[in-house]
């Protein structure tokens, strides 16, 4: 026997499984149902929540308005700490459902709620995600997981579901993507993708043109850093969301920021997904030709050896971990002189660095240059002797062995006095 709530939070997003979760969570815990939908950039997806959940059985209905604080406190860090995970994936979905959760979980602590509900499914990895942070945040409420209970074994048995009941949702058996956007990305998942030879069809995307169809004179664009942090495009200042919701549309028109990957899920399952991260792509790439200039070569490349863990640790939900908030101070750290502006130039699909200034930068154009003026190259000579010492010392002992093997003992001591004196 299941067992029974008073009252139930719901991270809603009104698309095909949350919109089925409330009259299924009503018809099963016979509770009231919380719908609690985060607008982190899903644009007009947000429109119409409201008269959606209550029509489909929800007593309560908050949208919340996070985007500034989505890009404040969330994109930025992980932007920052240089996080893609598996060299490809900019973490779009990852990143947003930690502020989902406690956006959710806010409101279920002061609407009475004594549980928490999501609509992932059982084989993927927001699930994760989402109960981490319910535990972190609110361990005491209990946690629904339909996906991990129902008889529903597809989307297409989850739009039967829907159709039963008079449900609308924005996915067909004609159009049977699994969509998730948000300010960073759009993300593209199931359907005829499941297969990972078919090639993704044009009408798929929706936030970048074909690179093919981009313009044909390329266009630039410049985005000013202050301590690792994006705060300016083409020398105008911006608040987070609309700096990366303008970045979106120069990237999306030039054709920038397409990823068709294959990942590791984190519970072991290979996943295939197609991504439009345009905005995202061009700040990855400025930042990335900033610190080139700006921190020295021992601090960048422990920073990129950190960037790798941090990337696990948000892909894994472990967002609010003492490990994340030990990277994150690291991070904050070593970025204090990471301001500046780079350009980039947009052509048909490719951001290319075409320029980076900083006043905190740790370039010599004396020392890099050919002349050789304010350099002595004599100390070269010392240092290479130096730092050939491991090499060196190895050559001999293969020498060494080498003669082990090959001369009677006493031959052996003899060369070995020949090669000391020689």
């Amino acid at each position: 026997m299941k067992h029974t709530y008073k009252k139930v939070a719901l991270a809603y997003s009104g698309g095909l499984d949350t919109s089925i979760i409330i009259p299924w969570l009503k018809e099963n815990y016979g509770c009231e149902v919380v719908a609690v939908a985060v607008d982190v950039g899903q644009a007009e997806e947000t429109s119409g929540l409201a008269e959606k959940a209550y029509r489909t059985g929800a007593c309560d209905f908050h949208l919340i308005d996070a985007k500034e604080e989505f890009a404040r406190d969330f994109l930025f860090p992980v932007l920052k700490a240089g996080a893609i995970y598996e060299k490809d994936y900019l973490l779009g979905t990852s990143t947003a459902r930690p502020i989902i959760a406690r956006k959710q979980v806010e409101i279920a602590l002061a609407t009475g709620c004594d549980a928490l509900a999501h609509g992932c499914t059982g084989k993927g990895n927001d699930q994760v995600r989402f109960e981490l942070a319910y535990q972190a945040l609110a361990p005491e409420l209990a946690v629904i997981a339909p996906w991990r209970e129902w008889d529903i074994v597809s989307r297409e048995d989850a739009i039967d579901y829907a159709s039963s009941r008079g449900i609308p949702v924005p996915v067909t058996k004609k159009d049977p993507y699994s969509r998730d956007r948000n300010l960073w990305h759009l993300s593209h998942e199931g359907g005829p993708l499941e297969d990972p030879s078919f090639e993704p069809e044009a009408s798929m995307f929706k936030l970048t043109v074909d690179p093919m169809a981009a313009p044909d004179a390329p266009e630039k664009v410049s985005i000013t850093f202050a301590a690792g942090v994006p705060v300016a495009v083409n020398g105008e200042t911006m608040s987070p969301a609309k700096l990366v919701m303008a970045l979106n549309e120069i990237g999306g028109r030039n054709g920038v920021g397409r990823v068709d990957l294959v990942e590791n899920r984190l519970v072991g399952i290979k996943s295939r997904g197609v991504y439009e991260t345009p905005g995202g792509t061009l700040l990855v790439n400025a930042l990335k030709a900033l610190e080139s200039i700006t921190l020295d070569r021992d601090s960048s490349h422990e920073k990129e050896r950190i960037a790798t863990r941090y990337a696990e640790l948000v892909y894994s939900g472990q967002w609010y971990s003492p490990l994340k908030e030990a990277f994150d101070a690291f991070v904050d750290s070593l970025c204090a002189a990471v301001s500046g502006t780079v350009t980039l130039k947009l052509y048909k699909g490719n951001a290319t660095v075409i320029g980076r200034t900083s006043p905190n930068s740790l370039y010599n154009e004396e020392l890099a240059s050919f002349n050789m003026t304010g350099y002595d190259a004599r100390d070269a000579a010392g240092f290479i002797r130096v730092f050939g010492l491991p090499t060196r010392g190895r050559n001999r002992l293969a020498v060494d062995k080498h003669l082990d093997d090959t001369l009677p003992a006493d031959e052996v001591t003899a060369a070995r006095l020949r090669k000391a004196a020689g």
